[in-house]
């Protein structure tokens, strides 16, 4: 049935590029350890502890961190963040699926999306995490509302439909 579904994704799923997100390649290997974040003005690892840190820089050291499978030390960072953002939620979501924190990953995932329910990357993640458990009808139904979204063409699409089709799931 797997096969089945998967072949039928294949033929029917529009085949697309990966779009031109942040999030469509993997992130560079982290170059700080723990406790460290690296900063582009000094060009030096300093002290996570307080330093103040823009958004994008401690966001892009978390998907670092997560692609490296450092998900304790990305959720050290995200604490840092606002939490009720929702790019800060999904990645708790992330991370805490990749370390088999299942539910609590969902709800992250939920909460995200009620923040944001244009939040393609959440619902790409929750989609994967479905995969994961072997809900593909959950999966295909996240894949519509990133399309319904506009997601068509990112990375988020292309990474969940390449999951539904595959059983293969993405670490950034």
């Amino acid at each position: 049935m797997r096969l089945l579904l998967a072949t039928a994704l294949a033929v029917i799923l529009p085949v697309t590029a990966f779009a031109a997100m942040d999030e469509t390649a993997p992130p560079k290997k982290p170059k700080c350890d723990s406790g460290f974040v690296y900063d582009k003005k000094s060009k030096k690892c300093v002290s996570s502890n307080g330093n103040t840190f823009d958004f994008d820089t401690l966001y892009q050291e978390v998907r670092s961190l997560s692609y490296d499978g450092r998900y304790t030390d990305a959720q050290e960072l995200l604490a840092m963040m606002p939490a009720d953002d929702d790019r800060v939620l999904t990645y708790m979501g992330f991370t805490n699926r990749k370390m088999g924190n299942v539910e609590a990953a969902m709800q992250y995932y939920a909460r995200a999306l009620e923040r944001n329910p244009g939040n393609v990357m959440a619902r790409s993640y929750m989609g994967q995490g479905f995969v994961e458990d072997g809900n593909v009808t959950a999966a295909i139904d996240q894949l519509r509302e990133i399309r319904a979204y506009g997601g068509t063409g990112t990375w988020a699409e292309a990474s969940l439909r390449t999951a539904i089709a595959t059983g293969e799931t993405f670490n950034w």
